[in-house]
């Protein structure tokens, strides 16, 4: 490809990390470099150089080969889609709506990662996302004192964790209810942020380990 011809592609793409969705893509998918790239049909050494250079500019063709290959979208790998929420997709083909079983909800809520936290306030209830953990079965995450989720403590709240593949029109939600209560034993508070697999992303002082211990959870998984 020519300087100009490349430039020109890279004009046209969407902005984003390219190298670091794709390596997360597959990762997630359970794949190697060398195993992508045989399915997208270009050279396992590229994909290691795309992964590795931010600044790569693959051609369209090789992008929508990727894409394919990495059950996703050109938009979704190169950061296209950051700032919009998902499910802007069509309805799939005859899709099936199915209840998830205790098991099932169980094993999505332990993959971790940004829960919805739904509260009462004063104004009435709001909610907020929140990163979480399952520990022993209960949902964990830390906040600020003061700070909105902390006012899930001693009440009964509302936790939603979802997924959703725009690729395929497809996707599933968990909600949990649940009793609130601020974690104050010191040792308690030492083993969770051991247990706890990332800090909150909003950074900041927060050293208020909140607990929700289920009594109900639901989940539905939506299948083309």
């Amino acid at each position: 490809m020519t300087g100009h011809a490349q430039a020109n592609v890279s004009q046209n793409l969407p902005s984003g990390d390219l190298g670091r969705r794709l390596a997360a893509r597959r990762a997630q998918l359970g794949l190697t470099a060398q195993e992508t790239a045989a399915r997208a049909g270009v050279a396992a050494s590229y994909v290691t150089h795309l992964e590795r250079h931010p600044g790569a500019a693959p051609g369209r063709g090789t992008l929508l080969s990727l894409a394919a290959a990495l059950g996703t979208t050109v938009s979704a790998l190169s950061g296209g889609d950051a700032d919009v929420p998902p499910g802007r997709e069509q309805a799939g083909r005859a899709p099936e709506l199915l209840v998830l079983s205790r098991a099932e909800c169980a094993e999505l809520l332990s993959t971790h990662g940004v829960g919805r936290l739904a509260v009462s306030t004063d104004l009435g209830p709001v909610i907020v996302p929140v990163n979480y953990t399952v520990v022993d079965g209960a949902i964990v995450f830390r906040t600020a004192r003061g700070a909105t989720p902390s006012l899930a403590s001693g009440s009964i709240v509302a936790f939603e964790v979802d997924r959703v593949d725009d690729t395929f029109s497809q996707g599933w939600s968990v909600v949990t209810r649940g009793y609130a209560h601020t974690v104050n034993d010191p040792d308690e508070e030492r083993r969770l942020a051991k247990q706890a697999y990332s800090k909150p992303w909003s950074g900041g002082r927060r050293d208020m380990w909140v607990r929700i211990e289920p009594y109900a959870v639901t989940g539905r998984r939506v299948v083309v």
